[in-house]
């Protein structure tokens, strides 16, 4: 993968997915920030921030879907690929239909979460 000089925001409360997807964010040239929850990362991030969302569905308190829903009608840049260790019937329909870029079945390989990034950053306007 080129150098994209792009951030990827990462958002998940398992500590071990944080870093390992950090790790690989960075193995690519890519700027990697992480959050453990989406309150955190509200906080930290304006939601006119531009780049893309590595978010993880299933979270205490602010779920992946209810921080989408608050991008979405931000009008945020953001583009999310959301991940998931539990993935009900119709969370990946649901994620896709509102502009989610991807959705990921935890454990993914390095491959599919690179080529979902590279995608995404290919759709940009």
């Amino acid at each position: 993968m080129e150098d994209l000089h792009q951030t990827i925001f990462i958002v998940d409360d398992d500590a071990s997915v944080r870093r390992s997807l950090s790790r690989l964010i960075r193995s690519v040239n890519m700027n990697a920030v992480a959050y453990d929850s989406a309150e955190e990362f509200l906080k930290a991030i304006p939601v006119d921030s531009e780049g893309y969302l590595i978010l993880d569905v299933n979270m205490p308190g602010m779920n992946g879907f209810m921080l989408q829903e608050r991008l979405l009608a931000a009008d945020s840049p953001l583009r999310i690929i959301f991940i998931s260790a539990y993935q009900k019937p119709g969370d990946s329909d649901l994620a896709l239909k509102r502009g989610a870029k991807g959705y990921l079945q935890k454990p993914f390989s390095d491959r599919e979460l690179l080529t979902l990034i590279t995608a995404s950053v290919e759709d940009a306007p």
